[in-house]
């Protein structure tokens, strides 16, 4: 999500905490730096829900992408 309004630590932990009110979340993270919050989440997302659930703390959300999840995962050894 892009999200506009952050300024702060304070911002980014608002934000974190009004999701996981709203949704059962695996992960959620926010930067006010970069305009932006990530969040893992299994199940299918009400987008309208998760912008009221934003902006009802002052923030505007920009953006809504949507991305299925693909696990990095890490080896010292690169595969060909």
């Amino acid at each position: 999500m892009k999200i506009d309004g952050m300024s702060c630590g304070m911002c980014e932990a608002h934000i974190n905490d009004a999701i996981r009110k709203v949704f059962s979340v695996k992960k959620v993270t926010s930067s006010h730096r970069k305009g932006i919050t990530e969040l893992l989440i299994q199940d299918a997302v009400d987008t309208q829900l998760l912008k009221h659930a934003v902006e009802e703390f002052g923030y505007k959300v920009l953006d809504i992408r949507c991305e299925p999840y693909e696990r990095q995962g890490f080896s010292l050894f690169k595969r060909k």
